[in-house]
């Protein structure tokens, strides 16, 4: 109960500082960079060797990446079938083929299952969301833009992101005895900040002013990236006989709200920004009913 009032209450503060203006627009930049350089990078290093490695963690990464690959055989074919032009359909595939697995999957991940499970969400998250965010979403992104696709600048995006440097780093530290104590607790101190900051920032990023008027795209995406994606990882899981905390963290990480830097980064690439925007308010809002009715079902 006590992480959900967090949660919920983390989420609310945001939104009403946006709307009263008693912080500055550019607030959001500033507390990303906490996020993504200092507090996500400190829980990385400071779970991933906690993890007893086993080969079907992988299942863990392989969630987010069928929801990803899923989206870019759906969407395109539902943007036909709806007649949507080029920007929308790129700003429906980027939104609803990425999921916030980390700024609102690991807050929601240890509320629901407790923090011995934050390690395979931050596998879902950054072998996962990540690593599908900083390649089939830079190419997706490119594409129904009509801008070019270098492999280098892919490659390099990923190797000079913070947490994926501290995920290495992580993955190295599990093969030795561990961190000091000393600086386990500093770690864990700077990983706590996580989910307060992380989603403040996302309840002051909030925006619900187009979504009426959008509601069909956003229906259409939203049914996939809350509801469908999420029951083909299940299936997957049934397939390859995965069951238990990983199977339930996997699919609960497969069914957050749409990423908001893939929401970023549809705007940046003048996909349909009001859409982009609007999906991300939208399917947060949802997702605080839909994640754990998934929980439940599980």
């Amino acid at each position: 109960m006590s992480s959900f009032a967090l949660l919920l209450g983390a989420l609310v503060l945001g939104y009403l500082f946006a709307r009263r203006e008693w912080m500055p627009a550019h607030a959001p930049s500033v507390l990303n960079a906490w996020v993504i350089r200092i507090a996500l990078p400190a829980l990385v290093l400071v779970q991933i060797p906690r993890i007893p490695f086993a080969p079907e963690l992988a299942f863990a990464a392989f969630g987010p990446w069928v929801v990803a690959i899923g989206a870019c055989l759906v969407i395109p074919l539902l943007g036909r079938l709806l007649a949507w032009d080029r920007s929308r359909t790129g700003a429906v595939l980027l939104t609803c083929g990425l999921g916030n697995t980390a700024f609102m999957g690991l807050p929601m991940t240890q509320a629901l299952f407790g923090p011995q499970a934050v390690g395979t969400a931050v596998i879902a998250d950054q072998l996962g969301s990540f690593m599908a965010l900083s390649t089939l979403g830079v190419i997706v992104a490119a594409v129904f833009s009509g801008q070019s696709v270098r492999a280098g600048a892919i490659a390099r995006r990923v190797l000079l992101f913070p947490p994926f440097g501290a995920l290495i780093i992580a993955l190295l530290v599990a093969l030795t005895p561990g961190w000091p104590s000393w600086l386990e607790t500093v770690l864990d101190r700077l990983a706590e900040t996580l989910t307060p900051v992380a989603l403040f920032t996302v309840g002051f990023q909030m925006r619900f002013g187009d979504a009426w008027r959008l509601r069909q795209p956003i229906a259409a995406g939203l049914a996939w990236k809350l509801l469908l994606a999420p029951l083909c990882v299940l299936g997957f899981a049934l397939l390859f006989g995965i069951d238990g905390e990983l199977r339930d963290v996997t699919i609960t990480q497969s069914a957050m709200a749409p990423m908001i830097t893939a929401g970023i980064m549809a705007a940046d690439a003048r996909l349909e920004p009001p859409l982009a925007t609007a999906m991300l308010a939208v399917g947060i809002s949802l997702s605080l009913i839909s994640v754990p009715v998934w929980f439940l079902l599980l």
